[in-house]
């Protein structure tokens, strides 16, 4: 349901070159969303959520992080650590966004802030980080540098395998398979994976506590939101938005979060956002420790000292 409407839309965006070259960007495009859905298979690999057996979600989900220039191992192993550290102010930095509390930002030199303000901004954000974390930093062990060599065999075979699919489609098919088939579809699905990755955890009544504060369950129920989108974006982005029920359990499949939501009405509620609640959050960029809300930039000037 995954694979294969992605492999044809594929083959027909390589075959529209024939025709123009703009027809096979469109069709790369469109083909993001299926880009997007294999990440969240692999997503759910990763978890050990989406076969019964180990051994299956490890392959299939080797094999994803080619397409989607994810290494496998290296990813399960950060995602693991953003898991258990969510929403937590003492343990910030690994699978995460940098977000700074209100004190923390008013403390920084001018070039600080300045930098802070430069990541946070919605162009940088969903524009260039998202280039930046799949086509660079995937390429090794990012925040795993020294712990093992496990990290780097799944960093440096992933590239060896992006290598051979890259070289195969450009010996095939020359530099505009490349330019119009492959990169528009990647860079689209890559901006949008980030985005998906920050409204789940970037809104205004997000939780965000200090180490002895801090709850697995706290963190899941009240730090993660609950994107209800419409049903053609919760099938291509495979329920993640029902991302407190995730990180409450992470092995439910994600085929089966809407029967969480379904048999525990009370859940349904919790971290909700729509669409357009959601276009809201891109300006949020600080926490405001007092008021317990993530605020903007704008708002947080009218904050007391």
């Amino acid at each position: 349901m995954t694979a294969i409407p992605f492999a044809a839309i594929f083959a027909l965006s390589w075959a529209a070159l024939s025709v123009s070259p703009w027809i096979s960007v469109a069709l790369s495009l469109a083909n993001a969303a299926f880009v997007v859905r294999l990440f969240m298979i692999q997503h759910d690999c990763g978890h050990g959520a989406f076969f019964g057996a180990r051994a299956w979600n490890d392959r299939v989900g080797r094999i994803i992080g080619v397409l989607t220039l994810t290494p496998y191992d290296v990813w399960r192993r950060t995602h693991a650590i953003h898991h258990a550290t969510t929403g937590n102010l003492d343990r910030r930095g690994t699978g995460d966004i940098p977000t700074l509390t209100v004190a923390e930002y008013r403390a920084k030199p001018l070039l600080g802030r300045v930098l802070y303000r430069l990541v946070r901004h919605p162009a940088v954000l969903f524009g260039i980080v998202p280039f930046y974390s799949f086509f660079l930093q995937n390429r090794i062990p990012a925040g795993l540098l020294r712990s093992g060599r496990r990290y780097w065999a799944s960093a440096l075979g992933t590239d060896a395998a992006i290598l051979i699919m890259l070289g195969s489609l450009y010996l095939l098919g020359g530099v505009p398979v490349l330019f119009f088939v492959y990169l528009p579809m990647m860079l689209l699905a890559a901006s949008t994976g980030m985005w998906l990755f920050y409204i789940q955890h970037q809104f205004e009544e997000t939780s965000w506590d200090g180490d002895t504060e801090w709850s697995l369950q706290d963190a899941a129920l009240h730090g993660s939101s609950h994107y209800v989108l419409p049903p053609v974006l919760r099938w291509i982005t495979a329920n993640i938005g029902v991302h407190h029920i995730h990180h409450l359990a992470s092995r439910i499949p994600f085929y089966r979060l809407p029967e969480v939501l379904r048999d525990h009405e009370e859940f349904a509620s919790a971290g909700r956002l729509t669409l357009r609640d959601s276009l809201r959050c891109a300006s949020l960029a600080l926490w405001d420790e007092t008021g317990r809300r993530l605020v903007s930039f704008a708002e947080a000037r009218r904050l007391p000292a």
